[in-house]
């Protein structure tokens, strides 16, 4: 018979196999139900992190489960190379969802930021007719959208940067919540504005009144894309559908993550306009799990 698991044990085999890249509490979970964790020596806990949001509808939620199972029983990887039929009733709900057109369906929250950041940069060189390599995004200070090199090549964390380098060129950073600065900022090269609409990782950091408004404002004069990474923020997380939804605020693409994925399997998208998202062409991007049919069933 195995010995008990305790907290001590778990976090000794842990240690002794990991790599340091995370600090956590000293708490082992064995268990999980609705907004409560178990600990492997029977102790509950009042889940309050909820995975980053990534569990904004509860651990272990039966409907998530029950959808789960069954396709676990039917197919669960085809890669794009081939058609499944569970892809088409997700993309479909999910644009519908955010009353957008398209779809393109990853894994993590940052596999589709860097997807956004491709779709933009494509769309200013085919569309707005930015010249090849001068393609700018402008993004805000203090911004939490990942830890991938071209992702923390505009962070303002120091800790993210330190012995990562050399960085990612074409990004430019403003103040958070300041629409002058962005206004400022902005000419023919700028392709698109992302942001969290609150930022999260720094504190919640909500944006004065009305400041989303005047990004949708200013992109909009300026023929600039607005990029609303709603990773944290949506489904859910704020009390509608995505904080933009409170703010009447349309993006021309959304980021989605963590939730989309209810806990169970990673999966993430960027969805927008026909217009916006149809720069793709096939062979340009593409991800092997991104899509598949379990995801695709769970989301």
């Amino acid at each position: 018979m195995s010995a008990k698991v305790t907290t001590a044990s778990a976090l000794e085999l842990e240690m002794g196999s990991l790599t340091r890249n995370y600090n956590p509490l000293p708490v082992v979970a064995a268990t999980a139900k609705g907004a409560w964790i178990t600990d492997v020596e029977g102790k509950k806990y009042l889940d309050c992190l909820a995975a980053y949001s990534a569990v904004n509808f509860g651990h272990s939620n039966r409907i998530l489960i029950r959808a789960a199972k069954r396709q676990l029983d039917r197919v669960t990887l085809t890669s794009r190379a081939f058609h499944h039929d569970v892809l088409g009733p997700f993309a479909t709900e999910l644009a519908k969802l955010l009353d957008m057109d398209m779809v393109l369906p990853m894994n993590s929250g940052a596999e589709a930021v860097e997807s956004a950041i491709k779709v933009a940069r494509a769309w200013g060189y085919r569309v707005k007719g930015v010249p090849a390599g001068k393609a700018k995004i402008i993004v805000a200070e203090n911004n939490f959208h990942g830890r991938t090199i071209s992702i923390v090549s505009f962070s303002s964390d120091e800790s993210s940067q330190k012995d990562f380098g050399p960085f990612t060129p074409g990004f430019v950073k403003v103040p958070f919540g300041d629409a002058a600065a962005l206004e400022k900022a902005i000419d023919d090269t700028v392709v698109a504005v992302l942001i969290e609409p609150i930022q999260g990782e720094a504190g919640i950091v909500t944006p004065p009144k009305g400041y989303l408004q005047a990004v949708r404002k200013i992109t909009k004069d300026n023929n600039v894309l607005f990029i609303a990474d709603e990773i944290q923020s949506g489904l859910g997380r704020t009390g509608a559908t995505v904080q933009c939804d409170n703010e009447k605020v349309k993006p021309d693409m959304y980021i989605l993550g963590k939730a989309l994925g209810g806990g169970i399997v990673p999966v993430s998208a960027v969805v927008g306009t026909a217009e916006v998202m149809g720069v793709l062409k096939p062979g340009q991007h593409g991800s092997t799990f991104g899509g598949n049919p379990l995801a695709a069933a769970v989301g």
